[in-house]
């Protein structure tokens, strides 16, 4: 079992959770069930897949959720640029959002390559 929460990865994409909560938050009132909850779900996911993941007890189980955390991670990226086309977030927010959403994909690949192969 590892300590998620020592995870550089881990705390970046909390981080980017509360970002994107905070971001949400100023969406319209007919987005709460749609992109506001879809980009909460996905951005959320990244952390919560790594902390469980962390739990498991294997190796491969922890690479298994890494992957969960990965897709997750590019489904907020593009749920991202659909939400700047439909101009809820500006091109700015869009960049620094993406950026980090790249940050930690990297951070999710390299995690996953240093684990190893699956056991």
């Amino acid at each position: 079992m590892r300590d998620f929460k020592k995870l550089q990865i881990w705390s970046q994409s909390h981080a980017l959770t509360l970002d994107i909560y905070q971001a949400t938050a100023a969406f319209p009132d007919d987005e709460r069930y749609g992109l506001r909850s879809q980009m909460r779900r996905a951005s959320s996911s990244i952390p919560t897949n790594i902390a469980e993941g962390s739990g498991r007890g294997s190796v491969g189980e922890l690479r298994r959720y890494l992957s969960i955390a990965f897709g997750s991670a590019s489904e907020l990226t593009y749920l991202l640029l659909l939400a700047k086309d439909l101009t809820l977030i500006d091109e700015r927010s869009f960049d620094q959002f993406t950026d980090k959403c790249t940050s930690i994909m990297k951070m999710i690949r390299a995690y996953r390559a240093k684990l190893g192969a699956s056991s």
